[in-house]
């Protein structure tokens, strides 16, 4: 396993110009998967026995020019491709999944801290809260038994827009429905046609334009849109050839798609697999314009399914409705994965701020006006940081899970962990990392050639190095 993570980490060399940052890459990432807990880098100083005199090198390396989250996203999306069994529909496409998450943020001096609205059912959660809106570009990884969705991109989607346009003009200045568009197309650019799943909120037009631009400027590597609309949504028919002079009309009869749940002869039932096992749905499939202004013909599959309605949509409409229903089913694994990175990974644990910033105003704009050409830099420099911090998370989470898929075998039955009865035979995230937390040191000792044993070796202590030795 050991020799497993080494081979990937090592793929991420050539996109470092300087090895000494490499070797700090490594060496983080392997720290974010073993550390026991979330208290910021310091805590894989803690657990890797790092000379603590090299903390200020650590942190510098967030801000380093030798490295960059682009790079560092196109690497990434190439060793997926290689090493981790990505899940593919009936044509070859791959299945990307896109979500925003917000991380609760109240630093007085850290960049793109803005306020937001969660609409949560969950009371534990505030209405309102202070953080970091991002967005995530994931893509399904699958075995026999378990789907995974392995995280991509993850980048800050709102609130930074002043920010980034200090250095570039053009960068990120769309809404975050169009951002998460973007990070798709530059997924599809790597890996191919690709089927995306995204929820109700972003089915927009812009969205649709979006990639329609994109699938006709990129004939082989189209993207699919699987989404949910709202249940008072309302499609057009098509219009009736015209049977007099004048201008063609552009939509036929208005549909109210919540309506038709009423005609129950309309619907059918089937078996479809989602959720991990065999159900039994009844849909209903139409294709229609939607929009006023746009009108692009999508398919409707209206469903459903114990008792609650949905309405599904797709652009491809050739996609059959058992396709769209079991593709849609599994848009929720990328809320698993944000689960698994605020908790196992600690996702939300940094603590990048500039002096520079200008104090947070949690009543209005913040005034970036004033600032110098310095401390513009600055500023800018710790947002690349955050991001760069959150990335190294993507990839720490994306190895565990790669580990899951290829390697579970490794694992003892025994260490598997589960509340009240065993649901499955696959490790969780939580089991491989406990597991490498464990052994970490015994496979440095047995296996110190590796890259990453040496890079470990070479930045702990002597006194530090020889317990590890008596433990191992």
């Amino acid at each position: 396993m050991i020799k497993f993570i080494d081979k990937i980490i090592s793929e991420f060399r050539t996109y470092f110009t300087r090895k000494a940052t490499f070797e700090w890459f490594a060496v983080i990432v392997i720290g974010f998967i073993v550390r026991s807990d979330s208290m910021g880098v310091t805590s894989v100083i803690r657990d890797l026995c790092i000379n603590e005199c090299l903390y200020s090198t650590m942190i510098n390396f967030f801000h380093s020019s030798a490295w960059s989250v682009s790079g560092i996203f196109n690497a990434w999306c190439h060793i997926i491709l290689k090493y981790a069994p990505v899940m593919r529909s009936d044509d070859g496409s791959v299945i990307l999944v896109g979500d925003g998450t917000k991380i609760s943020k109240e630093a007085k001096h850290m960049p793109g801290i803005k306020k937001h609205h969660q609409d949560s059912e969950n009371s534990g959660k505030a209405s309102y809260i202070f953080g970091h809106l991002f967005g995530c570009i994931g893509i399904l990884a699958t075995n026999t038994d378990k789907i995974l969705c392995v995280p991509l991109l993850m980048t800050i989607q709102d609130g930074v827009k002043s920010i980034l346009a200090w250095k570039n003009p053009n960068e990120r200045q769309g809404s975050h429905v169009v951002q998460i568009i973007d990070d798709a197309c530059k997924a599809a650019s790597i890996m191919g046609k690709a089927i995306l799943l995204l929820d109700r909120y972003f089915l927009t037009v812009t969205s649709l334009q979006k990639i329609s631009q994109w699938n006709a400027e990129n004939p082989n590597k189209q993207i699919k849109l699987v989404t949910k609309a709202k249940s008072n949504v309302t499609a057009y028919e098509k219009p009736e050839k015209p049977s007099h002079r004048g201008r063609p009309r552009k939509k036929g009869k208005t549909v109210h798609l919540k309506e038709l749940f009423s005609k129950q002869e309309l619907f059918n039932d089937m078996q479809v697999f989602m959720y991990g096992k065999q159900e039994t749905v009844r849909y209903y499939a139409v294709n229609l314009l939607w929009k006023q202004g746009l009108y692009q013909e999508l398919r409707f599959v209206l469903v459903q399914y114990k008792g609650i309605n949905s309405i599904l949509v797709t652009t491809d409409l050739s996609m059959s409705p058992e396709a769209v229903i079991r593709m849609y089913s599994h848009r929720f694994n990328i809320e698993c994965t944000f689960k698994t990175m605020k908790q196992l990974i600690g996702v939300g644990c940094y603590h990048f701020w500039s002096k520079h910033m200008p104090k947070l105003n949690k009543y209005g704009e913040t005034d970036t006006s004033t600032l110098s050409d310095k401390a513009k830099a600055k500023i800018h420099s710790t947002l690349n940081a955050i991001e760069k911090y959150v990335m190294i998370c993507c990839i720490a989470t994306g190895i565990l899970q790669i580990l899951i898929l290829t390697h579970s075998s490794i694992v003892s039955p025994q260490t598997l962990k589960y509340r009240r009865t065993i649901s499955s035979s696959t490790p969780t995230e939580d089991v491989i990392a406990d597991y490498l937390r464990r052994n970490l040191f015994r496979f440095v000792v047995l296996c110190p050639n590796l890259a990453i044993s040496r890079f470990i070796l070479a930045k702990q202590s002597m006194n530090d190095v020889w317990s590890i030795d008596m433990a191992a």
